[in-house]
């Protein structure tokens, strides 16, 4: 067994110190991000039975997916802190994916709003378009990162100390 010298103790308590600050700080985090999901989720259900009896479907249909998949995202974040609370390593793939439904997201809402935004003219046309041609690309490139991310070997791309 070999002795450590006293800065090398106190660099490994200071280290012990920080993880058990980290270890709390993601537990307080992933209480509040299940608190927010299951809010959005309980709000969406809401909103989903009023739109049922308030009239047109397809139009409040947007509103619900738009905040389900806001949903979905913060369970991705969720997953991302519970991996890196239960193995202290930093994962690329979750981020990746929240990315990814961020941008099919905002697409559908996009798409969704078309219609107005061919109310307000050419120019904002225009612009919606562009938007959803970048986002289309960048939603391209996510998913081609996504694909190598899980060619490559299924352990831990970056492990903090």
């Amino acid at each position: 067994m070999s002795r450590l010298g006293p800065g090398e103790r106190v660099r490994e308590r200071v280290a012990h110190g920080f993880t058990t600050v980290e270890d709390v700080l993601y537990v307080g985090l992933g209480v509040v991000l299940a608190m927010a999901a299951v809010a959005l989720l309980g709000n969406a259900a809401v909103r989903f039975a009023w739109s049922l009896m308030a009239g047109p479907i397809p139009a409040n249909v947007v509103t619900v997916l738009d905040q389900l998949l806001l949903v979905l995202m913060i369970i991705e974040v969720l997953y991302t802190v519970q991996v890196s609370f239960r193995e202290h390593v930093l994962v690329p793939e979750p981020f990746v994916l929240v990315a990814l439904i961020a941008a099919v997201r905002r697409i559908l809402v996009i798409t969704a709003e078309f219609g107005s935004v061919m109310d307000q003219g050419s120019q904002a046309a225009r612009y919606a378009m562009i938007e959803l041609g970048l986002l289309t690309a960048m939603a391209g490139v996510l998913v081609g990162c996504l694909v190598g991310l899980r060619k490559r070997d299924k352990e831990v791309v970056a492990e903090r100390a």
